[in-house]
């Protein structure tokens, strides 16, 4: 048997962030051997993520990467709020977004392949998932492509807990792009105008209005106006060139960035945890299930 010293030991827990006696008997396994005790302890770590699949990881950080003309937003979860405050964590979503925005992969298979400082996104994933404690998921990524006479603007609010990438034509200024980012995730459009807006969705809001239009008794051709006028509203309100710029709300979005010499191409707003059912549990029975485990 190697002779595992604690200098060893201790290597390998700063490598992998595992506990001292964990670490000593992966070291005596592999006979001393440092790579071949991390990659070990890798796959034990997959085994213990497994294991927390069925968790619902609700939590966690985006963040927004540029590399060139190519730009990238990505979303990685956690199971509780406190892991977004973890250095690692945030170095990791970091470095995904990074990777992402270099790489530019066609989808989530060929993400998690990608090459990080630690293996890949997939191993890393791992690590972090056994390190943390918590399930740690790549939830999702946009790439974002620009010519050279347009910016990308990145806004993080609150660290990542909403992350914006936009993408505005006609101006390299930066700030330009970066103020359109942080209206987004004040205001939350759905649309940059409303040509994007699908005709089901007007037909189906048209038909809520005129029925709301049509219990306030009022004659035909004035509940067709009222119509034609709230629709309009209801429009206004979820395409971003039609809003009230939030940093000056006497102009809209659109006069702003023509003032620029500017137009909106797109943005992508993500909020961490939006669509994903969080699992509400009773404090006790949770603190009950934790000393159980």
């Amino acid at each position: 048997m190697a002779n595992i010293s604690a200098k060893l030991v201790k290597e390998l827990r700063d490598k992998t962030g595992v506990g001292m006696m964990d670490a000593k008997k992966a070291l005596v396994e592999v006979e001393g051997d440092m790579e071949k005790a991390v990659d070990s302890l890798r796959e034990k770590g997959m085994a213990k993520a497994a294991k927390k699949s069925d968790r619902v990881a609700a939590e966690g950080l985006a963040s927004v990467a540029v590399a060139g003309n190519t730009a990238a937003i990505v979303e990685v979860n956690s199971e509780t709020d406190f892991v977004s405050k973890n250095e690692k964590f945030q170095n990791l979503v970091k470095e995904i977004a990074e990777v992402v925005a270099k790489n530019k992969p066609a989808d989530m298979d060929e993400a998690m392949k990608l090459k990080t400082s630690n293996g890949n996104i997939e191993a890393a994933l791992i690590e972090a998932t056994q390190v943390i404690g918590e399930k740690i998921s790549f939830r999702r990524f946009e790439v974002l492509e620009k010519t050279d006479n347009a910016a990308f603007g990145a806004y993080l609010h609150m660290g990542g807990s909403i992350a914006v990438l936009s993408v505005v034509n006609g101006t390299t200024d930066e700030s330009v792009a970066k103020n359109i980012a942080m209206h987004v995730a004040a205001i939350n459009p759905r649309y940059i105008d409303e040509s994007q807006i699908p005709q089901d969705e007007l037909e189906h809001e048209k038909s809520i209005l005129t029925e709301q239009a049509q219990h306030e008794g009022k004659p035909e051709k004035i509940v067709e106006k009222m119509v034609e006028g709230r629709l309009n509203k209801y429009k206004a309100e979820i395409c971003l060139v039609d809003q009230p710029y939030v940093k000056d709300p006497d102009m809209t979005v659109e006069k702003y960035v023509s003032g620029q010499n500017a137009t909106v191409n797109t943005f992508v707003r993500y909020e961490v945890g939006e669509g994903i059912e969080k699992k509400e549990e009773n404090f006790a029975d949770e603190v009950k299930s934790q000393a159980n485990q």
